[in-house]
């Protein structure tokens, strides 16, 4: 099967880079596309005013118009998905799922999508495998980890810049938001290849996990 995986940075890629051949084999084809933020759905489902800001939602309703007409070219035999994966920081898991579908249902034809959110943020999905933190990060606290209830609205990268960065979120904060984009580039680099796909204890990550696997027939 082909999967193509849409994300909302660069940190999203290069952690999925690692995990998803883990998750559905290497027999399968992916491509991953990182864009530079969230951003919002359009109001007019047509498609960002200014495309060059590459936001992952003002460009949702013209990439899935486009893949439904692309992907007709798959077959039976090799067929595609597009999987939407983006942090569902604060807002309303059931309405923010839904203007997703929302944007699908507008497609013809509708390209064969899952809609994948990681609580809150994607660190969530990190802090799901304390092990590989502590693998990628031996020095990290352990009191602050184990304080972590898996995929609570906590400020999550906080919490693990709390565990693994000298001087915790604040001093990591003090550097600006450029500062902690590089920070998070560097977990989602060094994290992932220590992480127990199997057993990681992030509900949103299995259901990630299952869906792929659905989708490429692993078992």
């Amino acid at each position: 099967m082909h999967f193509e995986i849409l994300v909302e940075d660069q940190s999203g890629k290069k952690a999925l880079g690692v995990l998803v051949p883990e998750i559905v084999g290497k027999e399968h084809t992916v491509k991953i596309y990182a864009y530079k933020g969230i951003g919002r759905i359009p109001k007019n489902m047509r498609g960002p005013n200014d495309p060059s800001k590459r936001l992952l939602l003002e460009n949702l309703p013209k990439l899935l118009r486009g893949y439904g007409k692309t992907f007709r070219g798959y077959t039976e035999d090799y067929p595609a998905a597009v999987i939407v994966v983006c942090d569902l920081d604060r807002k309303c898991l059931i309405t923010f799922r839904q203007e997703m579908l929302d944007i699908l249902n507008a497609c013809n034809p509708k390209p064969n999508t899952r809609f994948c959110f990681a609580i809150e943020e994607g660190e969530a999905w990190f802090l799901g495998d304390l092990n590989a933190i502590k693998s990628a990060y031996p020095k990290a606290k352990d009191a602050v980890l184990n304080s972590y209830i898996n995929d609570s609205i906590c400020g999550t990268w906080e919490k693990l810049a709390d565990a693994v960065y000298p001087g915790g979120a604040s001093a990591l904060f003090s550097g600006g938001w450029q500062a902690v984009g590089a920070e998070k580039s560097k977990w989602a680099e060094r994290i992932p290849p220590f992480m127990d796909i199997m057993n990681n204890q992030s509900p949103s990550f299995c259901h990630f996990c299952t869906k792929l696997r659905e989708l490429a027939g692993v078992a």
